[in-house]
């Protein structure tokens, strides 16, 4: 006979509060974008202050797009995936909450500092060190929640998924904490611990893999549960998932020094971080490849659901800029295209097409259940979200690769003589039609995520949480 587990199986409490964070971090971090491309159109939106200019804003922007929207979607379809998979509640109520509020404080204090110039000036790693510190707890944290919950799991098999959120959160933790060391000088100034090429290697390895484990191995857990629950087909081949896995986790790591071609980095070290990324090509297909086939038989699907639509789509731009990264790691790609927004575009093929789609459309399929509702508010509004975010996506994109191109070559333009051909500024002249093409993709963009609000807003307004817990002990049910 058949028996519920527990009365109150999940924790769904820190995944809506997680759910409804990306919502509105992914606002305020898309939007922020949007104004810092548009100072690239009309510089005096600087205002001419300090605290509003291109250089303080933008890390804010990657922060808040990065570690708020997509930190707060990896917590909460984190949570989320490991209770429903291992059939157990979270291992414990107290820390979980811990972890919601902790990252929301990292964010706050990002949101502060980085205006007023605060920042170690290490990509992806700007916060001062008592917040990389904060940060720091925060996600031993979260590493016990999520290991512990795995520990008291219910059943045999620990889901691919989790083995994906497991890599992604335990080489988070080891790049942040190598890279954040530094000798404090003052509460808010440091100096990093390491040195010259020494200290850009291992900036760079944190800032690859934070690209890497972060926004990819993180993500792709997400894609391993969300796209077979949406297709309602199981993942296309287990045994290619499990391949993934490991050729992904073991290639990655070593592919950071493909940012630092021409440098003073050693020539051997730069050429392994070259080699590895076009052997990175491999694993990233086959993860592509897998969440494609895993529709086999639910094609007809997509066109009645905007959410599997999401989901698709975002493997199809990972599967492209999977492509294009390892080409651009190549060293004679890499002359023409490094330093140039042709960089840019490829990061937002990443960041909007796989990271916020696969995001939004994970977001889409588990804010009605942990709100106890069948559906979203309205399946409309996700299909005119659905529109608005790839049309957005690819005017980016494709205004970069412009631009891109275009200042790649004009920069190692030369004269009979050897003298340049183009100024610098002749150059960014040129940049100035894409600049406002990625300006309008961006807001088209971003624009989807207010429809997004609204959706969640009359969804969450309609809901009863006290029915998606006690939905959540009627469907965690033990063996006979």
């Amino acid at each position: 006979m058949s028996t519920a587990i527990s009365p109150t199986a999940y924790n769904y409490k820190v995944v809506r509060q997680f759910a409804i964070m990306t919502v509105v971090w992914g606002i305020l971090g898309m939007g922020l974008g949007v104004f810092i491309a548009s100072q690239l159109v009309w510089p005096e939106l600087n205002l001419g202050l300090e605290w509003t200019t291109f250089g303080r804003l933008r890390p804010l922007h990657t922060n808040l797009v990065i570690f708020a929207f997509g930190g707060c979607a990896l917590f909460g379809t984190s949570y989320y995936v490991v209770q429903r998979t291992c059939q157990t509640r979270l291992i414990s109520d107290s820390l979980a909450a811990f972890s919601f509020w902790g990252w929301q404080a990292v964010i706050i204090g990002a949101i502060i500092t980085l205006p007023l110039g605060y920042t170690t000036s290490k990509e992806y790693a700007e916060l001062e060190l008592p917040l990389a510190i904060l940060l720091a707890i925060v996600w031993v944290v979260y590493a016990i929640v999520f290991f512990g919950t795995i520990t008291k799991r219910k059943t045999k098999h620990i889901y691919v998924g989790n083995w994906f959120y497991g890599a992604f959160i335990l080489v988070t933790a080891m790049l942040h904490i190598v890279n954040h060391a530094s000798l404090p000088v003052s509460f808010f100034k440091s100096y990093s611990a390491y040195a010259g090429a020494t200290d850009a290697m291992i900036q760079w390895w944190y800032g690859h893999n934070a690209v890497g484990f972060f926004l990819t191995t993180g993500f792709l857990g997400m894609m391993y549960y969300f796209v077979p629950k949406q297709a309602e087909r199981p993942i296309y081949s287990y045994r290619l998932s499990i391949v993934h896995f490991w050729a992904l986790i073991t290639l990655y790591i070593w592919a950071g020094p493909h940012h630092l071609h021409y440098t003073a980095l050693p020539d051997w070290a730069q050429s392994l971080g070259m080699a590895m990324s076009i052997i990175l090509l491999a694993p990233s297909w086959g993860g592509m490849i897998n969440g494609m086939m895993t529709l086999s038989g639910a094609w007809h699907k997509l066109r009645t659901d905007p959410i599997l639509r999401f989901l698709v789509v975002s493997l199809a731009f990972y599967g492209m800029s999977t492509f294009e990264g390892p080409m651009m790691a190549i060293k004679t790609v890499n002359a023409l295209s490094h330093y140039t927004d042709w960089t840019i575009g490829h990061v937002h093929a990443g960041a909007l097409g796989w990271v916020a789609m696969i995001s939004i459309g994970a977001m889409y399929h588990m804010i009605p259940k942990v709100y106890g509702q069948k559906q979203m508010y309205s399946t409309g509004l996700i299909n005119v979200h659905f529109w608005l975010a790839t049309i957005g996506t690819v005017l980016y994109i494709a205004s970069m690769w412009v631009n891109g191109i275009t200042q790649g070559l004009m920069w190692r333009a030369i004269n009979d003589d050897g003298t340049l051909t183009y100024s610098f500024v002749e150059a960014l002249q040129a940049s100035h039609p894409g600049f406002i093409v990625r300006a309008l993709g961006g807001a088209i963009f971003a624009s989807g995520m207010l429809f997004m609000a609204y959706n969640v807003f009359r969804t969450v307004r309609a809901s009863n949480p006290a029915e998606a817990e006690a939905a959540s002990k009627i469907s965690v049910v033990g063996a006979h």
